[in-house]
């Protein structure tokens, strides 16, 4: 199933959409692995504790965010893509992050529920019909597709990765 067109989904997914290079929900989801499975996990218990600014998550706090918003996202695709016809809630993100306890766990447990819920988010992106992933429901009172989900989902970790690299990770010289 190809990207979705804009209008299919709610302006703020815009970013996110457009970080996806493939043009597969699949291919774009199984493209992350080695994100997933390389880089979170080279990142330091010292490094993950860190905040770049006063008042900014650490990134402990930012990827507990991802799991949540990849969590919540695929709750919604997969409402939508058996008709689900009730407008789902919206959240505030940063009342579930300051909740999560992200930064009483180690860094190792966090990035090994990341692992498992992208595992998890791509058996059901796999597991969708053409018809199910052209499915649309309302989240927070805005119509979105089941496809412009999955692929929110792939741009959303990209542009927290790209926090991560430019705000928390930046060596000095």
């Amino acid at each position: 199933m190809l990207k979705p067109l804009q209008g299919t989904y709610p302006p703020y997914l815009d970013n996110y959409i457009h970080l996806v290079t493939e043009n597969d929900v699949l291919s774009a989801l199984k493209a992350q692995e080695p994100i997933i499975q390389n880089f979170f996990k080279n990142i330091s218990e010292a490094q993950s504790n860190i905040a770049y600014a006063e008042g900014k998550w650490t990134i402990k706090e930012l990827l507990q965010h991802c799991i949540d918003t990849e969590r919540i996202f695929c709750y919604r695709a997969l409402c939508f893509a058996r008709k689900e016809s009730a407008s789902l809630p919206g959240f505030d993100e940063n009342k579930y992050t300051f909740i999560s306890n992200a930064n009483t766990r180690k860094w190792e447990e966090i990035c090994k529920e990341m692992a498992a819920v992208r595992n998890s988010t791509t058996c059901l992106f796999e597991s969708f019909t053409d018809e199910m992933l052209t499915q649309s429901g309302l989240a927070n009172h805005s119509p979105v597709t089941v496809i412009a989900i999955g692929f929110a989902c792939v741009g959303h970790l990209y542009h927290h990765k790209k926090v991560i690299e430019e705000k928390y990770l930046v060596t000095t010289q």
